[in-house]
């Protein structure tokens, strides 16, 4: 008999091995694809590493510079005072092959929500472009939602309790913008059909602030501001924008600020209410960015100055005592808070008498590292 002919099970051999290979490439591949991703994330922490006390650096001398104007200035106004560029001020020098810049926001140019009132959320949502109607009933529900014993005026009142993961209202400023989302029609005007932050969202987060502050810094009011709070026309918005950037007919005296109020009603006339605003900042956002090479280290820090200056939302959020004033329950929660004996000194007693003893001029009220690149600002509205 003849033997049958090896070739078929050559050819399984050449299968097998086939599918062997096959299999480790993808083996190397996704191992390929973890080691690198791994590498990526270690890099980047070393790279934090290394920038950050340059960041830290920074922003400690611009702390120092910002301190020197306000003594000498009587309060902080405008980076047009001086201290647009606090490191050349300073004369502080990166590390070689670093580049350190400082750029500022302020924040008590916005609105503070948790100082605002009906008609000044109003004027806002109007110079949005929502109809009175909206803009009223949406005023009433963010009241409803912030302040205690708020009573509606619009003809639905919101039931959240009923929702299908049921919730109460804080009854307190909002502390995240995205907060928003939970409050009756603020979800469909801020965000859109598929949750996401629309532009009317962006646009409030550029002219509204969540801290407490006083008076709104009139040397740094965006123009939707102006229109809420000063209810300015056209002309006088242009006027002051003029005035403060050193433009159109302001461009041969060079960018100027207020110092009094009483001096900005004289320069805006009688119209509008000037008044209502301050002269001086009580909350500044600080951006410090490194950067070496590719690797770039962002470093994000709001401060307002001792006395006077602007301060977080503190306020535990409650729906028990619905009956009692907000002073009242103001004074209940620092009782609670403050009333209790201790033998242990807590983190944020160790931190006060830290910061009495090093006489610090600022106090920090957010800090944050390489948060996400906010969306481009938008643009005013035309006139």
């Amino acid at each position: 008999m003849k033997t049958p002919p090896a070739a078929p099970v050559r050819a399984s051999v050449l299968v097998i091995v086939m599918v062997t290979l096959i299999f480790t490439a993808l083996a190397l591949t996704v191992f390929l694809e973890k080691a690198s991703n791994d590498l990526i994330v270690e890099a980047r922490e070393a790279d934090t590493f290394r920038l950050r006390q340059e960041a830290y650096s920074a922003l400690e001398t611009t702390l120092c510079v910002l301190e020197e104007f306000r003594l000498v200035g009587s309060g902080l106004h405008t980076p047009a005072e001086g201290w647009s560029d606090p490191l050349g001020f300073a004369g502080f020098v990166p590390t070689e092959g670093r580049t350190v810049t400082v750029t500022f926001e302020d924040e008590s140019g916005k609105i503070s929500l948790p100082q605002a009132g009906l008609n000044q959320l109003q004027n806002l949502f109007l110079t949005f472009g929502l109809t009175s109607y909206d803009a009223e009933k949406l005023t009433d529900i963010m009241l409803g939602w912030m302040k205690r014993n708020h009573t509606y005026t619009t003809a639905q009142s919101p039931d959240y309790e009923h929702a299908a993961l049921p919730y109460a209202a804080p009854l307190r400023s909002l502390r995240s913008y995205s907060e928003l989302a939970a409050i009756e029609l603020a979800r469909t005007v801020f965000f859109d059909e598929s949750s996401h932050p629309n532009d009317l969202y962006r646009r409030f987060v550029d002219n509204v602030s969540l801290l407490n502050f006083q008076r709104t810094n009139l040397n740094g009011a965006k123009s939707d501001v102006l229109t809420a709070l000063g209810e300015f026309d056209e002309t006088q918005k242009t006027k002051l924008s003029d005035y403060l950037a050193g433009t159109g007919q302001s461009a041969y005296n060079g960018p100027g600020w207020f110092t009094a109020t009483n001096d900005a009603r004289k320069f805006l006339g009688s119209t509008g209410r000037a008044t209502t605003f301050g002269t001086t900042i009580s909350a500044l956002r600080i951006h410090v960015v490194v950067e070496e090479g590719r690797a770039q280290y962002r470093l994000d820090c709001v401060v307002s100055p001792q006395g006077g200056g602007a301060s977080t939302v503190l306020t535990t959020a409650t729906n028990t005592r619905a009956n009692t004033s907000e002073e009242q329950a103001a004074s209940a929660a620092s009782v609670s808070t403050t009333s209790r004996p201790t033998t242990t000194p807590t983190s944020a007693t160790t931190a006060a008498a830290a910061s009495t003893r090093l006489n610090y001029p600022f106090t920090i009220l957010q800090l944050s590292e390489n948060e996400p690149l906010p969306p481009p600002p938008i643009p005013p509205p035309a006139p």
